[in-house]
């Protein structure tokens, strides 16, 4: 309790108080990132502090330049407050009462500037905060369209994302996360877009998180948003693309930006919202229609391959004629069932390797893994050829997705379903089916049902889903989020 009445301390009026304030609380003769220097204006002592990581040397060097100039120029002590205030050029200068403003204000890397005598500081706005620039998303790459996406850095990121959307309605509201991390948090939506309810429930499940920190960023956000601790499928969805998040904000979602992340998380989302990829909306509606369909080919047949063929395999009476050839011809030494569960955990294994290995090696164990590991596996009969090529088709398809959290969401069902099918057969996977089926109906993401225009059935959004539709047919907002304004094209006024 003492701490906390400590932290909301006013400004002291001696500089000497703030110095000594500053050392208990940031460590000032510890901390080596923590830069102070102190001025005399007008025979009137001036301290300045900030983080030196954070703010770039050269406008701290010409801030203190402008402000020793004043020796040269004024002669008024009375006024330096003024003075000062003046003279301050940059962007973004405000004023704060109290020394808890002005700690945190020093570690987000703003200059925080404190005159003798005055009960009140000057932030300054000349954080620079260390970071790479904008480039295309490794997982989001496109044939055609543009090539830069979010950084780590919040500031850039609203930035792009204003870039797209220059309409005065667009919010961008910052909140800070963490008793210790002090995390950004920027909220972004269109005020006479979305709906209120969705703004002001995000707002209350952010403002409500009580955590020293959250420097996993995003992904330990969405954990406090989102009720659903132990669900597989994602109920967020993530992007990197800023022209994808302006696409999502135009149609009334609320996007949540987090410092030190490049991904932006869109709220609130569907299973189909996951199936979606920028490359459709960059083709002819007739092109992004056929590619559409291919990836829902692909992550049907990342869930449900391997348990059908493996049901086949049992079952050879339910082929007909034409497909008797579906099976392999000798079963080897290990089960089918061991065989698929253990190929599966393989490509784990190789997924997981190659995003450890450095990229110059990563082809040396592609090639290792697939001629050697592979033919020899086969060779002693611990796998079959049919097992590697239906294991190879299902996990292409689960690269094909686009959503990585899903990919890894349908590796989990399509494993379950083999199981199931292995110990009941067809029972099992037709239970296994409708269980999944059902446990996707339940799913809500801030009470939007998971699998909706489906379930609940929308002929017009479902239609959507299921074609690219060219962009000036698109004239209505999805339902789903409760838009304000449900036209995206409205009408000129005559």
């Amino acid at each position: 309790m003492a701490e906390t009445t400590n932290n909301k301390q006013p400004v002291p009026g001696r500089l000497p108080d703030i110095e000594a304030y500053m050392q208990k609380r940031l460590g000032l003769d510890t901390s080596f990132d923590l830069g102070f220097r102190e001025l005399v204006l007008l025979k009137k002592e001036v301290q300045i502090y900030y983080v030196t990581g954070l703010c770039d040397s050269a406008i701290i060097q010409e801030l203190l330049k402008l402000l020793v100039g004043i020796n040269d120029h004024e002669s008024n002590a009375r006024k330096l407050p003024e003075i000062i205030e003046n003279r301050l050029i940059h962007q973004q200068v405000e004023k704060i009462e109290t020394m808890d403003e002005a700690v945190d204000q020093i570690l987000s890397g703003l200059i925080v500037l404190f005159i003798n005598g005055e009960k009140r500081g000057f932030v300054i706005d000349v954080r620079h905060y260390p970071g790479r620039t904008p480039e295309e998303p490794d997982t989001e790459r496109v044939v055609r369209g543009s090539r830069d996406g979010y950084t780590e850095n919040v500031i850039e990121n609203t930035a792009l994302t204003r870039r797209r959307i220059r309409d005065a309605r667009l919010r961008h509201e910052m909140l800070k996360v963490g008793e210790r991390s002090k995390t950004d948090v920027c909220i972004s939506y269109l005020k006479d877009v979305a709906d209120e309810g969705l703004v002001k429930l995000v707002k209350e499940k952010i403002e409500q998180i009580e955590i020293d920190g959250i420097t996993m960023a995003d992904k330990a956000l969405e954990e406090f948003i989102i009720e659903r601790k132990w669900t597989p499928y994602p109920l967020v969805r993530y992007t990197e693309r800023p022209d994808v998040a302006a696409t999502h904000l135009l149609e009334g979602h609320v996007m949540i930006i987090v410092d030190t992340s490049p991904s932006a998380i869109i709220l609130p989302t569907t299973f189909f919202h996951h199936l979606q990829h920028a490359e459709e909306y960059r083709q002819a509606p007739t092109i992004g229609t056929f590619i559409r369909w291919i990836r829902f080919l692909a992550v049907g047949l990342s869930m449900y391959l391997l348990p059908l063929w493996m049901l086949f395999v049992l079952q050879p009476e339910l082929l007909p004629e034409n497909l008797a050839f579906i099976g392999p011809n000798d079963a080897g030494n290990v089960p089918i069932a061991v065989q698929i569960i253990l190929g599966g955990i393989g490509m784990e294994f190789l997924r997981m390797a190659a995003i450890h290995t450095p990229t110059p090696l990563s082809t040396a164990m592609g090639l290792i893994a697939a001629v050697l590991i592979g033919q020899i596996a086969i060779d002693v009969g611990m796998f079959t050829p049919e097992v590697i090529l239906y294991i190879s088709i299902s996990a292409i398809g689960s690269y094909v997705t686009p959503s990585y959290e899903l990919s890894v969401a349908n590796k989990l069902l399509s494993v379950s379903l083999v199981i199931l099918t292995a110990l009941f057969g067809q029972i099992g996977l037709m239970i296994g089916i409708v269980v999944h089926l059902l446990f996707l109906i339940n799913i809500r993401s801030l009470k939007t049902p998971y699998l909706w225009p489906f379930i609940p059935f929308n002929a017009m959004a479902f239609l959507h889903v299921l074609f690219r539709i060219p962009v000036p047919f698109t004239k209505r907002r999805p339902g789903i989020v409760h838009p304000k304004n449900n036209y995206k094209q409205s009408l000129k006024k005559s």
